[in-house]
């Protein structure tokens, strides 16, 4: 899995996967950390537990449940999941002196990678579940209710998408215009930075059928754009309704005839698996919108190969070429790792040069941090911390520069925007545009959901102001 948005994902107002909820029912707080498919897997989890009698809470206090849904990408990940759980264990106790039970959960890449450490080091937890077992958390409360202590981290054979409940059609669309949809999970590219082989194992893409008919699902609910997510999305396979093998860019044409879904992305891809009918499929489809986010991660070729990226920095500029030859409106993202074992001043001047020819439209940067157990580890020339911050901020300099200059090409242009909730300020609306910025204007464009015209005015840190056509 590349490095794309790994942060702590805010998915509700206070950061939780939250719904509607009676006082009569079990209530679950669930904390996400990470990529979107952490969102999406919370999502899940929630889905799986309301048909076990849970409702989703906001406020962690009214929680009879809480489940940490980890992530292991960033350096002290798991320190960071350990001091949360201290904090947990002395809200458990409290609840113990009033007679009231708490179960503690952690969930997700964390969750995989340390198993049952988690419980010899945090004795307020409950249950520790990896992300191929999410279909089994509601036997596994039941075990935790019953006083065990469980934990789950073995790699499922069964299909766990097979066996997790659908949501609510409320529920769907209580969460919004908008939806991830996991389509593809692991990663067989074994990059040597990277856990994500270990913690979420070999490439598994779900079959046509199940994502067509929950795609469809989102449709009746009202969403109008669909992200498909994986590991390494663009390595989606699977056998279609012609019997045909089919990859991620036919899949994307059957999606864009289901009525409703009006925009299609797709994140986070792997410079090896962009096919021709991929790139087709961006020049073909108006659903399709026009931005990509493709790592490159460095762009010295001797970094690459010790990344085992099995790809060259001209391999990768050839085939922007070719993708802004199919859709020259397209904007690019990327990651970057700064201070890989080994990295010269050349390699990182390398960098810089592919950033000046790529022109992002926005990227994430990150200094190397070893993850235990990966090769990159135990790889000799590890670069100084000070050397690593200095090559950073450079990075981000560039990169700011090229956002900001994305941004300002577009004022005075009419771009269409999909309305997805109220703004922050009375009588204003967000949306978003094909490129994925926040667009904020007058509340009377439009209401939640439609796909209106705006002309952008002007600029701000990270969003687009605009007035309606």
């Amino acid at each position: 899995m590349e490095l794309d948005d790994m942060f702590e994902i805010m998915p509700a107002a206070s950061g939780e996967v939250a719904a509607a909820s009676t006082s009569a029912a079990k209530k679950v707080f669930i904390k996400t950390y990470g990529c979107q498919m952490n969102v999406y897997d919370s999502q899940r989890m929630s889905d799986a537990l309301a048909a076990d009698g849970y409702a989703a809470t906001e406020a962690i206090e009214d929680a009879d449940l809480i489940l940490l849904n980890t992530c292991h990408i960033r350096e002290k990940a798991a320190e960071k999941v350990y001091s949360q759980l201290g904090r947990l264990g002395k809200l458990k106790a409290e609840r113990a002196e009033s007679g009231r039970e708490l179960i503690v959960g952690v969930t997700g890449c964390v969750a995989q990678a340390e198993g049952r450490e988690i419980l010899r080091r945090a004795s307020a937890v409950d249950l520790v579940v990896g992300p191929q077992t999410y279909h089994r958390l509601p036997e596994v409360v039941k075990k935790a209710r019953g006083g065990q202590k469980v934990v789950e981290t073995e790699y499922s054979l069964e299909d766990k998408f097979e066996h997790l409940p659908q949501p609510r059609k409320s529920e769907v669309a209580r969460r919004g215009v908008t939806a991830f949809l996991t389509v593809q999970e692991g990663c067989d590219k074994f990059c040597t930075f990277c856990v994500v082989p270990y913690t979420r194992g070999s490439e598994v893409s779900r079959s046509v059928a199940q994502i067509v008919t929950e795609a469809e699902r989102l449709a009746e609910a009202g969403v109008r754009e669909v992200t498909l997510l994986g590991q390494n999305v663009n390595a989606w396979h699977g056998e279609g309704a012609d019997g045909k093998e089919w990859g991620l860019g036919r899949l994307l044409y059957r999606l864009a005839e289901i009525p409703g879904i009006a925009r299609l992305r797709y994140t986070t891809s792997h410079p090896r698996d962009m096919d021709d009918e991929l790139i087709s499929a961006h020049r073909d489809l108006a659903a399709l919108m026009p931005y990509l986010h493709l790592p490159v991660q460095s762009g010295s070729d001797r970094i690459l190969k010790a990344m085992n990226r099995r790809h060259t920095a001209s391999d990768y500029l050839r085939l922007i070429e070719r993708i802004r030859t199919a859709r020259p409106d397209i904007a690019m993202s990327g990651d970057f790792i700064v201070g890989f074992p080994g990295e010269t001043d050349a390699d990182f001047e390398a960098t810089m040069e592919i950033v000046r020819a790529t022109n992002y439209a926005s990227a994430y940067t990150f200094k190397y941090s070893p993850r235990p157990g990966t090769p990159g580890a135990d790889m000799d020339g590890h670069v100084e911390e000070k050397v690593k911050d200095e090559r950073l901020q450079r990075l981000q300099q560039l990169i700011t520069k090229q956002q900001h200059a994305f941004a300002d090409g577009l004022v005075g242009m009419t771009i269409s925007t999909l309305i997805e909730k109220p703004g922050r300020e009375p009588g204003q609306i967000v949306g978003r545009s094909p490129w994925l910025q926040p667009v904020i204007v007058d509340e009377k464009a439009g209401e939640i959901g439609d796909i209106v015209d705006v002309r952008i005015t002007k600029t701000g840190t990270n969003s687009l102001f605009a007035e309606a056509v």
